[in-house]
């Protein structure tokens, strides 16, 4: 949408939390993620215990929480410890979402291989997964595609010699 209609639409400047979002994913509708905009500069557990009931009342356990400045030390425990095992919570900085990386000229092409292709690349090469080369769960790419642990990413790069090159990595 162009800046006008996001202005007419959530006002200018706009309210927070009547950007909240509920996605389905193109190919599984009963899949879906919520994005939520915190108002609180520093949002803390309070906020994300709502937002965690909000999730449950919609039937989702995936999210993206969009905040200005940070979490409290105390909300970044709570995401690892306290909502972990029901929810998971990905965090994200406005600043960081201000560049699209993947549209970078230096970051090459990278595509998440669902199950059977995990299984048929082990198979195809004989190795198991803790062989692959690796991608931290903390990596910007990574992050950008919600990668999560015991994934493999596809990565194609250009090649002055082969053309393209075409690697594995294993996320951990």
């Amino acid at each position: 949408m162009t800046k006008e209609e996001f202005t007419t639409k959530f006002s200018d400047p706009p309210d927070r939390d009547s950007l909240t979002i509920l996605v389905p994913k193109e190919d599984d509708p009963t899949d879906q993620i919520f994005v939520f905009f915190p108002e609180e500069v520093k949002v803390g557990v309070k906020a994300l215990k709502m937002y965690a009931e909000r999730m449950q009342t919609a039937g989702t356990s995936r999210a993206i929480v969009v905040v200005q400045q940070s979490l409290t030390p105390f909300a970044k425990a709570a995401l690892v410890d306290l909502f972990a095992p029901k929810f998971h919570m990905e965090q994200f900085q406005e600043q960081e979402l201000l560049v699209n990386i993947t549209e970078h000229v230096l970051v090459p092409q990278h595509r998440l291989l669902s199950k059977e292709e995990k299984a048929t690349l082990l198979a195809r090469y004989k190795v198991k997964d803790t062989q692959l080369p690796r991608i931290q769960h903390s990596d910007p790419v990574a992050r950008y595609y919600g990668l999560n642990r015991g994934e493999v990413v596809r990565i194609v790069r250009p090649s002055q010699t082969a053309g393209r090159y075409v690697t594995y990595r294993l996320c951990i």
